[in-house]
């Protein structure tokens, strides 16, 4: 089974390692790391959102099970879609899934963000809104929440969990918006247990 990973708006493949190293070792895991993001060198090609999100699913060449952290939820739900013959399965955490936030009490992550890494400014002005698309999505979801992300609260897990057909939504207690490398082993176990209820 091949895994891919994909970091938040910070571009650090460093972030899923945690988790990583609990999976079985049978799987197949691989970070992609997004140019110009996370100390990984520019790409000539990448110059806008749209053509990041493009080099991201080149990536995906095989059947792959898509793991996603925050922004990185946007590029796993338009792999599902547009390339829906690669991607057995999806999992989400705490991610807007490219869906409008604006009627969700989030908290605004972008000024603090930019002070922090240095990114393209096309990254951070960029909005996304697939919600008309996310009942396409065929393949099995697992969405994984923190009770106290002030970024991506657990009603945008719950809506998406209400959009999502064939999801799951499981929720840790006194997690954050870094809830998968703070409580990698609750993540990994969740993880397991899904792969292990769909693909063995």
């Amino acid at each position: 089974m091949n895994i891919i990973f994909l970091a938040g708006a910070s571009g650090n493949t460093e972030f899923w390692q945690p988790v990583i190293k609990q999976l079985p070792q049978a799987y197949q895991k691989v970070a992609i790391a997004y140019p110009s993001f996370g100390g990984h060198p520019d790409h000539v090609a990448v110059q806008s959102f749209q053509s990041l999100q493009d080099y991201v699913l080149e990536h995906i060449q095989k059947p792959s099970i898509v793991v996603a952290q925050s922004m990185g939820g946007i590029f796993a739900v338009q792999a599902a879609l547009q390339k829906p013959q690669h991607i057995k399965a999806l999992v989400l955490v705490a991610t807007s899934g490219g869906i409008d936030l604006s009627s969700f009490d989030v908290a605004d992550w972008r000024e603090d963000y930019q002070q922090t890494f240095a990114v393209p400014d096309w990254f951070v002005q960029h909005q996304s809104n697939l919600e008309d698309s996310l009942d396409q999505i065929t393949c099995p979801v697992l969405l994984i929440w923190g009770d106290a992300d002030p970024i991506s609260p657990v009603a945008v897990g719950q809506y998406l969990h209400s959009k999502i057909v064939h999801s799951e939504l499981h929720m840790i207690q006194n997690g954050r918006h870094d809830l998968a490398h703070v409580y990698s082993d609750q993540v990994a176990e969740l993880m397991q247990h899904f792969l292990t209820k769909y693909f063995l």
